[in-house]
């Protein structure tokens, strides 16, 4: 039995102003598990991205609780929270004209203290990382030259550099090929299995995400979350009915939409 790395409960999201509170949905239940790889699932604007910054720390929450490794995220310090969540969001940062180990050596600076200087443990942390992803023909490549495909594994090594048993990605396979897309799911499901990882991903990729991931969240702002395996969800109706539109049938054996032509 995988144990609970994250909990949240009656949570809700959102943001405040001044004078009131703007919530995009409430009463959030659902647990993360060591060791899985998991996939959100959810309409645009229902609020992914902000679920992901306020378990991540950056947002404060509106209501509810977060419970990480079983210790509330508030009594965690910025340095233990960097030290136990890596984050890899959609948009490229503008971090200049750095090569790909230097960009991967920043995953350290939560142990380099205030100089980020890399001492040998940092640097054999950061030799490690670029042989697990397997990218060491990139290493002393520009980042300006990177592809998506390539941005996208350098900064899942940065995360990794990070050494944290948390790992959150927001939309990783947006913008990617569909080799691409694969072969990034593919990697993160391995280091669940290689590296014990508990990592927790946004996607509108539902087919990858049925076939990679051990765990599905469905969040919709009328029934708040609804998880379980992606074989649990697609055979109990939940996939169809969450994902039911007009011109389209959900096969619960097969798990793919068809679609239907018009006569």
């Amino acid at each position: 039995m995988k144990e609970s790395t994250v909990e949240i409960r009656n949570l809700s999201i959102g943001y405040q102003t001044k004078s009131d509170f703007n919530p995009l949905i409430e009463n959030l239940y659902a647990t993360l598990l060591g060791g899985r790889l998991t996939c959100l699932l959810g309409t645009n604007g229902v609020g992914k991205s902000t679920l992901l910054r306020t378990l991540s720390g950056f947002q404060p929450r509106l209501a509810g609780e977060i419970h990480i490794l079983g210790k509330s995220i508030d009594a965690y310090s910025d340095k233990e929270l960097a030290r136990t969540i890596g984050v890899v969001l959609t948009e490229r940062p503008n971090v200049g004209d750095l090569s790909v180990t230097e960009l991967i050596g920043l995953g350290r600076s939560p142990y380099t203290g205030f100089w980020g200087r890399l001492n040998s443990i940092d640097e054999t942390v950061v030799k490690e990382v670029i042989s697990w992803i397997r990218i060491e023909e990139l290493a002393h490549r520009s980042v300006l030259k990177l592809s998506d495909g390539e941005w996208q594994k350098v900064m899942i090594a940065k995360t990794l550099a990070q050494e944290t048993p948390l790992i959150y990605l927001d939309e990783p396979t947006a913008f990617l090929d569909f080799p691409s897309k694969v072969e990034i799911m593919r990697l993160l499901l391995d280091l669940t299995r290689r590296k014990n990882k508990t990592i927790f991903l946004s996607t509108h990729d539902l087919e990858l995400a049925l076939q990679t991931a051990d765990t599905l969240w469905l969040m919709e702002k009328k029934k708040g979350m609804t998880v379980g395996t992606p074989d649990e969800l697609r055979l109990n109706g939940s996939i169809e009915n969450f994902f039911r539109c007009d011109g389209a049938t959900f096969d619960r054996e097969t798990g793919f939409f068809r679609i239907i032509k018009p006569v």
